[in-house]
């Protein structure tokens, strides 16, 4: 539902959030790894690659070999960024509506449940 609500806010963008997210991330963390990007964002290493690959097809996205051949930096390009830039309204007009419709205290309420919930280990005996 959260997911779908994004996608309805980006639709005049013609981004999906999963490309918005990744575009934000690469934004604020220029040449990340792929690797670590994966880590970051909790995201199979199969779906990374395949929208690495959406966003490198448009020319938003430049790759580079990193100092170790196995590691491959990401940046986003001019494109990129304008694009980002673009669409950044977009996603900060449904944070705020979200916002509006949740109540501050829902709000902050699910802010904390997100932030503990991505502390959590995987495989973790957190009962």
């Amino acid at each position: 539902m959260a997911t779908r609500y994004y996608d309805d806010a980006l639709r005049p963008t013609g981004l999906q959030l999963a490309q918005f997210t990744l575009l934000q991330a690469l934004h604020l963390a220029p040449e990340i790894t792929q690797k670590q990007l994966a880590a970051i964002l909790e995201i199979d290493s199969t779906t990374l690659t395949r929208t690495l690959a959406t966003l490198r097809r448009k020319g938003w996205l430049c790759s580079e070999t990193g100092t170790d051949r196995r590691e491959t930096r990401h940046s986003l390009t001019a494109a990129g960024k304008r694009e980002y830039g673009r669409a950044v309204p977009y996603w900060e007009n449904a944070q705020a509506g979200l916002k509006r419709a949740l109540g501050k205290t829902n709000w902050n309420h699910l802010l904390d449940a997100v932030s503990q919930v991505a502390a959590v280990e995987v495989g973790s005996d957190q009962t």
